[in-house]
């Protein structure tokens, strides 16, 4: 997809992975209130009622029917009358994003009141090292070594960018990086620090595709990206796990799904917004309240 500066790229995918339901949040605005009676979620109550009376057996089952509610008429008075938005902490979503960017996470990085697990460059980069060890090790032409690690990186896949030549520029980059660092600390440090003891004989004898596929195929070495991912620009694709609570989540739709915000994290919160349940929406977005009354 093309945006308004002429760089293309790919859109991220979104999955929802867990989505806690709205329940536990009703339940703790009637417990501020202590109205658990005045709930058209009859669950609420009865909920209530078992866990005061200690018949743990029937509070299990209603348990499992608060955790399925749909509509609160609590929580819409608190959302949108009173702007009381803290009882929507009590309801939680865990996103899996698949092919956003770094450049993504630096702004992610402002949502305080999120959890992030991100795929890591730190142990990530072996297939990348892997390359370029495979096209410079006992391959005496450097041109050929460039162009062979390129076609590599299209097959790998890095970028969010999506145009060809855009992205051979960057691979090129990567290439010239890496060579320059294994020319300043000599091959045998850079061997050292990017393979793994038992594959070390593979690149004194293999060179091109045979040895990428035995390092490849060997040990991985340990924490790798300590000394490479210096090569990582912010088109590098990334995988991560988000979980927010709902107050998080409206928050970051209002100041991200806006024509002001960075035009990926803009595809991010759009691509969260579909896949975010009628329910939740109704709560924290006010069009989407406004349709469905």
């Amino acid at each position: 997809m093309e945006n308004k500066y002429g760089i293309e790229y790919n859109k991220p995918e979104v999955i929802l992975m867990q989505d806690t339901g709205i329940g536990a949040a009703e339940f703790a605005g009637r417990t501020a209130y202590d109205s658990f009676e005045n709930s058209e979620n009859d669950c609420i109550s009865r909920l209530n009622n078992a866990i005061e009376t200690e018949d743990l057996i029937s509070a299990s089952h209603y348990l499992d029917k608060v955790n399925n509610i749909e509509h609160s008429e609590l929580l819409d008075t608190l959302a949108w009358t009173y702007f009381h938005h803290s009882v929507l902490e009590h309801a939680n979503l865990t996103f899996l994003i698949k092919g956003t960017s770094r450049g993504v996470l630096q702004e992610l990085a402002r949502h305080r009141i999120a959890s992030y697990t991100v795929r890591s460059t730190r142990y990530t980069m072996s297939s990348i090292i892997n390359a370029f060890i495979a096209s410079v090790f006992n391959t005496p032409e450097v041109s050929n070594s460039t162009e062979w690690f390129i076609t590599k990186m299209f097959e790998l896949d890095l970028l969010v960018t999506t145009d060809a030549e855009y992205n051979r520029i960057e691979y090129r980059s990567i290439f010239a990086k890496l060579l320059y660092q294994m020319n300043t600390i000599g091959r045998e440090e850079f061997k050292r620090l990017a393979v793994a003891k038992s594959s070390l004989d593979y690149v004194d004898t293999m060179s091109g595709l045979e040895l990428y596929k035995a390092l490849e195929n060997g040990k991985k070495k340990r924490n790798i990206g300590d000394f490479s991912k210096h090569v990582v620009t912010d088109n590098w694709k990334v995988d991560l796990v988000m979980t927010m609570n709902l107050r998080s989540l409206k928050n970051f739709f209002t100041l991200r799904d806006s024509g002001a915000a960075y035009f990926q994290i803009q595809w991010l919160a759009q691509e969260m917004k579909k896949v975010t349940p009628e329910k939740y929406l109704d709560l924290i977005i006010h069009k989407n309240r406004n349709n469905n009354e």
